[in-house]
């Protein structure tokens, strides 16, 4: 692809983290592959970058999103951080992936655009840099499956293949993947400037966090202070809706923790099936730190490092500074339960508040648990008005519960009709299934064919439709003696 066919794919890069210290990142150029093919596009994601998806999607832009082209304005680097790995503080960094640049849409958004899998960087840590298909597909899968779901997410522009191999256990199909984020800023970037930096280095990457993603708190009187109380809202909102759909992130480190409150790194993630709140799919998370019923307290302990990291800029006064830091803190399980709370409401059709819902709310998830149900089959079932279909069904406690329900529904000023529609609007009828995304991994890793991922993903775009095509896929696998396990794929 030459410098013109390059800018007219539409790419308008600046490169404002490259004007941070030196410290936070390396100039990186992605190491060149041998015969990089596309895999899968986003075109929908091109047109909103403002990117020609025509021009893009070729064999030329197959060569720039695997990095053997460099956009004109783009400045690849590799960035810098820290991170508490399962309670385990490491330095870190960018070890297989570099930040082209950021796009700004015709809109003036801005969007980093990262090539992960690229090659080794300084912070590789003997890594080999690369990445395989599997691991890049499924992150590819899953983002755009939290899009649909409405959950803010890291996007995936594209999976490109490089035509080469690398050894893992064995020897597998090499890929990139474009990643897209409102930023790569992550509470492990404030460790990192906190534990390697100078407080005016600190107070660098504050200020640059604060004019990317929050510009209306830089002249608050205090804008450090609500620099954290904003990430810890936005985290409070993300967890609750990971909570609300049965999203467990596998690998809730610090360093994957975004300030701006997406959902970040799609390794070892899945989706309940039975509902229990000790699942943990992970095969690395064996004492079940992450598990799904932890995401909550791990997210406030994740966000208390982040207060430690930003305290010298909190207040002069560090005793005053961790006092400041602790009454915001104390607003996240606040926040997050009453988002969850919220939610959960609207999963049974109620539009207004009253004490009694908690317990409505709990006893339901009590027998679900009890009786190993399916978590989002379950809310399917009740949004469909088919009760006969839970796994509780026909017990006396599931029809004193069911009685309760609809009583409850009766006290509101809405119809029963509308309080359906509150309930289709808040559960979806599809997932992404574990057992479907293992068969579109597979077919398309050892078969070379990706329809199975792409009818999966056409299906997903839209998880509140409620069409025949998605009664298909919400239906459950046979039963496996065998605990589904996941792999971080790195």
């Amino acid at each position: 692809m030459n410098k013109k066919e390059i800018s007219d794919a539409g790419w308008n890069y600046d490169n404002s983290y490259s004007r941070l210290p030196d410290l936070f990142y390396t100039r990186q150029e992605p190491e060149p592959v041998r015969s990089p093919h596309f895999v899968i596009f986003n075109d929908e994601l091109a047109k909103t970058l403002g990117l020609d998806e025509q021009v893009l999607n070729s064999d030329q832009g197959a060569s720039v999103l695997a990095g053997n082209e460099i956009p004109e304005g783009a400045d690849p680097l590799a960035q810098a951080y820290a991170g508490h790995q399962f309670g385990y503080f490491n330095m870190l960094g960018d070890g297989r992936a570099v930040l082209m640049g950021e796009q700004v849409t015709p809109s003036g958004e801005r969007f980093d655009i990262q090539l992960k899998g690229s090659g080794r960087t300084p912070y590789s840590r003997q890594g080999d840099g690369r990445a395989s298909l599997g691991p890049m597909l499924r992150e590819y899968i899953m983002s755009e499956a939290m899009h649909g779901l409405g959950i803010p997410t890291t996007r995936s522009l594209a999976v490109v293949k490089t035509g080469e191999l690398i050894i893992r256990e064995t020897y597998l199909p090499g890929a990139i993947l474009t990643r897209v984020a409102a930023s790569h800023l992550r509470v492990g970037t404030f460790q990192y400037a906190a534990s390697w930096g100078t407080k005016e280095d600190l107070k660098s990457l504050a200020d640059f966090a604060l004019q990317r993603h929050f510009p209306d708190l830089a002249n608050a009187e205090n804008p450090y202070l609500h620099l954290l109380q904003e990430v810890i809202r936005r985290q409070a909102l993300l967890i609750s809706k990971w909570q609300l759909v049965g999203f467990i992130h596998g690998v809730m480190n610090t360093d994957n923790m975004t300030i701006s409150g997406e959902t970040i790194d799609y390794g070892p993630c899945a989706f309940l099936d039975d509902y229990d709140p000790a699942t943990v799919f992970s095969s690395i998370d064996r004492e079940g730190r992450y598990a799904y019923g932890n995401q909550p307290s791990i997210a406030g302990w994740n966000l208390t490092r982040l207060a430690e990291a930003l305290l010298p800029l909190l207040h002069e006064d560090t005793e005053q500074g961790v006092s400041l830091a602790q009454d915001v803190l104390a607003e996240f399980p606040k926040l997050y339960r009453q988002h969850w709370l919220a939610g959960m409401r609207a999963k049974l059709g109620l539009y207004t508040e009253v004490q009694e819902d908690e317990t409505l709310i709990e006893d339901l998830l009590t027998m679900m648990y009890k009786q190993d149900a399916d978590y989002t089959n379950t809310f399917r079932s009740l949004t469909l008005q088919k009760p006969e279909e839970v796994a509780m069904y026909g017990s006396d406690e599931f029809n004193f519960w069911f009685e309760q329900w609809q009583a409850r529904l009766d006290t509101q000023p809405e119809t029963k009709a509308e309080a359906y529609e509150l309930m289709r609007r808040s559960n979806p009828a599809v997932i992404p299934r574990n057992h479907r995304v293992e068969a579109a991994l597979e077919a398309a890793v050892n078969q070379a064919d990706y329809s199975v991922m792409e009818q999966l993903l056409d299906v997903l775009k839209d998880p509140y439709a409620y069409t025949a095509e998605q009664a298909e896929f919400a239906a459950l696998p046979p039963k496996s003696a065998v605990p589904y396990r996941t792999y971080c794929g790195t």
